[in-house]
């Protein structure tokens, strides 16, 4: 598969090698231009390359944004209709500034990045695991049950079901949380579920000990 990442820090930069190293193809980008990825790119090797951030979207059959989230509105809004999009940011009022609709609950942060990109098939993911356990906890030996969670949201069951096999594809399993409007909550810092360490089997019994709470 083809995937265009926005965004070259910890996240970002961890995922194409988990990505590359899966046997899909990347195209990596940051807001400084694809020059400043060169030394990444001759690490990643032959199935990636970089460039502009307009050209990894037009490259991607998915596309994965990194980025501080008080940026969002920096992304271009063309090329994204269909595109399914894997949103891994996070709200963090003191590097992104207040945001009203994120402050009163009216709306989460994946939806407001739906919202900024017409057409597009946005999917919350990888935004609760610490780049660390990105970069070493993913197990394609492992069955899907005992292997490290990485919650997805989203409202597009296809999408869902092709970055659950991304994910699959790096070594971790994918557990559902549901829908933007929920999941995207429920996924967002200082959650139950955020920056925790558990397997699919663990991961999926504290949503349902969550949701019960409710």
């Amino acid at each position: 598969m083809k995937i265009g990442i926005i965004g070259a820090g910890n996240i970002g930069a961890n995922a194409a090698r988990l990505f590359v190293k899966a046997g899909h193809l990347v195209t990596i980008s940051n807001s400084r231009g694809g020059d400043t990825l060169n030394e990444l790119v001759e690490e990643l090797g032959d199935n990636a390359q970089s460039a502009n951030v307009e050209a990894a979207v037009d490259f991607g059959d998915v596309v994965f944004i990194s980025i501080p989230l008080g940026k969002y509105q920096s992304l271009p809004t063309n090329g994204f209709n269909g595109k399914i999009v894997i949103d891994s940011n996070n709200y963090y009022p003191d590097r992104d500034g207040f945001i009203e609709e994120l402050d009163n609950g009216s709306t989460t942060s994946s939806e407001l990045l739906a919202a900024h990109l017409p057409g597009a098939r946005v999917v919350k993911g990888f935004n609760t695991i610490w780049f660390e356990h990105l970069r070493t906890l993913g197990n394609t030996d492992l069955p899907l049950a005992d292997r490290r969670a990485i919650f997805i949201a989203g409202d597009d069951t296809e999408a869902k079901a092709v970055v659950a096999g991304l994910i699959e594809d790096i070594g971790f399993a994918a557990v559902d949380t549901g829908f933007l409007s929920e999941g995207g909550r429920s996924q967002q810092p200082d959650s139950l579920i955020y920056n925790k360490n558990l397997t699919a089997v663990e991961a999926a019994d504290l949503i349902r000990y969550e949701s019960l709470q409710d």
